[in-house]
């Protein structure tokens, strides 16, 4: 098995120093496909998958390459790990690089290209229809990775509306799971623009919940749609 290290920073920190080896992944450009309309996939839509695939293979990720992905607390790692195993690959972990203290270069590596064939699973997401037809069903919970004061709609820095979808629970990426988190019969996850929940499906997973499914557009789709209901304040 051999191991890829995946800088998920902005391209501008990457140049500036990166961990010897790591290889670059946009998180505009590579981990999110352009943004266009934000009520069609929100503020991060997902990238295509084929072109995606291409990039891992470009960036020397086979069927046996366990990826590292690489950030600093901003959810972009695992972004990645969440869209690797989308598309079929779970030879993946993340690892935040403020804590590493080692040497750091400029220069970029020259890898060879992989055999990466994108699996793409039907199994993972969930999108504004089902939820709006789901919102008053228990059996499903939606946790919201955004910070508490977002979730509860006292500020919106970043989408046109503040609040949450109706009945979601906050779990904050930078805080540990709700003590409950892996009880109900059916999680999702979302946040602002489908980056930081895929922090929140991680911790899922690796709790035992292989079943958790993420909603790519998040807050930054479902606020532009108007028919979709909107809650503020505490429950």
């Amino acid at each position: 098995m051999s191991v890829r290290l995946a800088d998920c920073r902005p391209r501008d920190a990457y140049e500036a120093g990166h961990l010897p080896g790591a290889v670059h992944f946009d998180p505009e450009t590579t981990l999110s496909s352009p943004t266009g309309d934000p009520s069609l996939g929100g503020r991060h839509p997902l990238p295509d998958p084929y072109a995606l695939g291409a990039a891992f293979a470009a960036a020397g990720i086979g069927p046996e390459t366990f990826v590292l992905a690489l950030d600093e607390g901003t959810g972009w790692a695992a972004r990645c790990w969440w869209l690797l195993r989308h598309l079929g690959h779970d030879l993946c972990g993340t690892f935040d690089q403020r804590a590493y203290v080692g040497p750091l270069t400029t220069d970029e590596p020259r890898v060879e290209r992989a055999a990466f064939v994108p699996h793409v699973r039907d199994d993972d997401t969930i999108e504004a229809e089902e939820i709006r037809a789901r919102l008053a069903d228990p059996s499903l919970v939606l946790y919201d990775a955004r910070a508490t004061e977002r979730w509860r709609g006292d500020v919106e820095p970043l989408d046109p509306v503040a609040g949450r979808i109706p009945g979601s629970r906050n779990a904050y990426f930078e805080l540990p799971l709700p003590e409950d988190a892996t009880a109900p019969p059916e999680v999702a996850t979302y946040c602002g623009s489908g980056v930081t929940a895929a922090v929140i499906a991680q911790r899922l997973v690796l709790a035992g919940r292989e079943d958790v499914r993420l909603y790519p557009g998040s807050f930054s789709e479902w606020c532009r749609d108007p028919s979709n209901p909107i809650e503020r304040g505490d429950p």
